[in-house]
């Protein structure tokens, strides 16, 4: 990554309280987050039940950032729509949940939306690579989807660094940026480790919203998340 990378942090709503939602989007856009990280996920795709877009609308109201959702859903397309109706900004999904994985890229950019697709830890790279002009984000998962507070894969570290590659040579010969999103297990601990391997762009879930925050509103891990990523410009 070089000195003018941006990096951004999406806390994962998986993990906050929910009986405060509302707050707790408001806390973390103040302390700094750049995304809100909505984890739809169907008991169908994946074993969990979580968030529908109901939720989605009715935190819309409370920030300004982008919400990100996630579909861990099958099938997809439907809830596509449905999402951007209730104001998401970047809607991602899973190959092996779409028949047609260029199609549903194009529904969600016809939505208004930035598009893009999710690698589980065992899904090979070469998905994106017919799909690269219509992409807006690349979400790695590091974990296997479905259950928040996983340990890190530390395979997805290579795969990071294969995808960085695909995205570098994609914009040199004239195509568009295309974000690098890393999700599951990321701490301060280990975020400027996946940034040397290619990620701008890192979700986290219990370790902003399980943070010993002395004021309760996040200032204090956000400020660690963001050293920790200043001196990958050193």
């Amino acid at each position: 990554m070089t000195a003018s990378t941006t990096y951004r942090i999406a806390p994962s709503i998986l993990s906050a309280d929910f009986a405060r939602l509302g707050e707790e989007v408001r806390h973390v856009q103040a302390a700094g987050a750049d995304f809100i990280h909505f984890d739809v996920m169907d008991n169908h795709y994946v074993p969990n039940l979580t968030i529908g877009p109901m939720v989605c609308k009715a935190i819309r109201p409370h920030v300004q950032i982008s919400i990100d959702v996630h579909l861990m859903v099958s099938p997809v397309d439907a809830l596509v729509v449905e999402f951007a109706k209730a104001g998401a900004d970047l809607i991602t999904f899973h190959p092996e949940a779409s028949p047609h994985v260029d199609r549903t890229l194009s529904l969600i950019r016809d939505q208004g939306c930035k598009a893009g697709l999710v690698l589980n830890p065992g899904s090979p790279v070469e998905h994106l690579d017919w799909v690269m002009e219509k992409l807006d984000i690349v979400l790695l998962m590091s974990v296997n989807p479905g259950f928040g507070g996983q340990s890190f894969i530390p395979s997805t570290l290579e795969k990071c660094k294969a995808v960085r590659k695909k995205i570098d040579q994609h914009v040199s010969v004239g195509g568009q940026p295309i974000l690098l999103e890393v999700d599951g297990g990321i701490k301060v601990d280990n975020v400027a480790t996946v940034a040397a391997a290619g990620a701008d762009t890192f979700v986290a879930g219990s370790a902003i919203f399980g943070a010993p925050d002395a004021d309760g509103r996040y200032q204090g891990v956000f400020s660690q998340f963001r050293s920790a990523l200043s001196a990958i410009r050193q």
